[in-house]
């Protein structure tokens, strides 16, 4: 039997309402044990999910604090176990003091996830299903959040169901073939095992070919503003964020160190990260933001080079563009209601491909040009916005990669005409690999490691 579970489900801080959860058995016992209601009223005795006015007691017979309370009876709750959950006051005293005190009275500390994880395993939803609770709970966007509650609704989990019962429909026939070669049975030809074969092909990777923007609106485009000292970086920052949020100065080496800041545009989240200028510095403190700047280019998944076109392109300018060769990148020609000391073609010649946008980010110009290039470069059309089905969990990504390399080698085998019995280890393969999206196929390390990406109380 499992442990009845406590845990603190708002958030940390300061708020109207804290909210502590309990789940399992002995909620109502514990809760009980606990509360006073006006005349008295034991919670025990009280209505399936309503709410019920009182205090908590300690064992000394003191007011911890005033709360409404609420019983919720198995298997209709979150957890498909018995819950109670108690709204006290939102400060960081008032619900740790209630939370220690069920935990005195019998119950366990939840771990990280452990609620969602209940969910799961009691068969309320699905893995992919309760990974969606934590994207939900990070979305940054509208877009990322709907994209979530449609996987929370369970539009991934009906494609992964569609694709393995193809899988095991495949499975079937073969089995079949090779079980009872004598029996009446109509053998399953070789090119029907290749027309099912495509099928799950093609809706494997129709679901890939939503991983890359699903990634996007999951985590936020990492987005690297580079260039020398002075340049427009911290300008350009505040100009996307629309508030002054960097400090900007003439002072080569104002900004030191890396900043980062969340944006979104037209849906898409950007983690905005603003470097330090590159240059070379006897600077220490200076020296190391450059040095991060450079290992953030690495991890970035965009980066915004800005070029100062009021003053000559130095050895710094000609390093940045090295740096940006062969990346992702779009880049600023600012300061352009200055006088030019080279020009747009100039700087077109040494980027090659790169798009360029012109700029007067103190003026407000070219914001928005670089906001529609980095929308068409990152939907280009393979995104619909409202799209049911989108991978977003880089863990989905690798289990449908798998599943693919799977049925290719099983199709390969399949026009070769390989034996059945060696076809049937790949499709096997193909439908565990599949099951692990959906939690139908999975090792308990995995599991945990899953759930102890959520926060305690969820």
């Amino acid at each position: 039997m499992l442990d009845t579970i406590a845990a603190i489900s708002s958030a940390v801080g300061e708020a109207g309402i804290g909210i502590v959860r309990l789940s399992g058995k002995e909620a109502i016992n514990i809760a009980n044990r606990v509360f006073k209601g006006v005349k008295n009223k034991e919670l025990i005795q009280a209505e399936n999910r309503k709410l019920n006015y009182g205090h908590i007691i300690d064992e000394e017979g003191s007011i911890i604090d005033e709360v409404l309370i609420v019983y919720m009876k198995a298997p209709y709750t979150y957890t498909r176990e018995d819950v109670v959950e108690i709204y006290c006051h939102g400060g960081i005293i008032p619900v740790r003091k209630v939370l220690e005190l069920l935990l005195r009275k019998g119950a366990r500390l939840a771990e990280p996830g452990e609620f969602t994880k209940r969910a799961f395993l009691n068969g309320r939803l699905d893995l992919s299903q309760a990974e969606a609770v934590i994207d939900i709970i990070r979305a940054k966007t509208d877009k990322s959040f709907q994209v979530s509650m449609n996987q929370l609704e369970g539009n991934l989990s009906k494609k992964i169901t569609e694709l393995r019962d193809q899988v095991l429909n495949m499975i079937a026939h073969v089995e079949a073939s090779i079980d009872f070669p004598e029996d009446d049975i109509e053998e399953i030809t070789y090119e029907e095992l290749e027309n099912m074969a495509h099928r799950v092909i093609e809706g494997i990777k129709e679901l890939l070919n939503t991983a890359n923007s699903g990634k996007i609106l999951r985590d936020g485009l990492n987005t690297v503003i580079l260039g020398k000292p002075n340049v427009g970086k911290s300008s350009l920052l505040n100009a996307l964020l629309r508030e002054n949020r960097a400090i900007v100065t003439d002072i080569p080496g104002t900004t030191r160190d890396i900043i980062e800041e969340f944006i979104s545009i037209d849906g898409i989240p950007l983690k905005i990260v603003d470097t330090a200028g590159i240059r070379e510095t006897e600077d220490i403190v200076e020296k190391i933001g450059v040095d991060r700047a450079k290992e953030s280019i690495e991890l970035a998944d965009l980066i915004i080079a800005v070029f100062d076109a009021s003053r000559e392109l130095t050895e710094e300018d000609y390093n940045i563009i090295d740096l940006i060769k062969g990346k992702k990148s779009i880049a600023i020609f600012n300061k352009t209601d200055l006088p030019n000391s080279y020009t747009m073609e100039d700087l077109r010649k040494l980027l090659g491909h790169i798009e360029i946008i012109e700029a007067s980010i103190a003026n407000g110009i070219g914001i928005d040009k670089l906001e529609e290039k980095i929308k068409e470069m990152f939907y280009s059309g393979s995104l619909e916005l409202d799209s049911t089905v989108v991978v977003t969990n880089i863990r989905h990504k690798n289990q449908l990669e798998k599943a693919l390399r799977n049925m290719e080698s099983a199709l390969e085998d399949i026009r070769a005409n390989i034996p059945l019995d060696c076809i049937e280890v790949d499709l096997r393969d193909c439908w565990d690999n599949l099951g692990e999206i959906s939690g139908d196929t999975i090792s308990e390390d995995i599991l945990d490691r899953i759930f102890n990406e959520f926060c305690i109380g969820k």
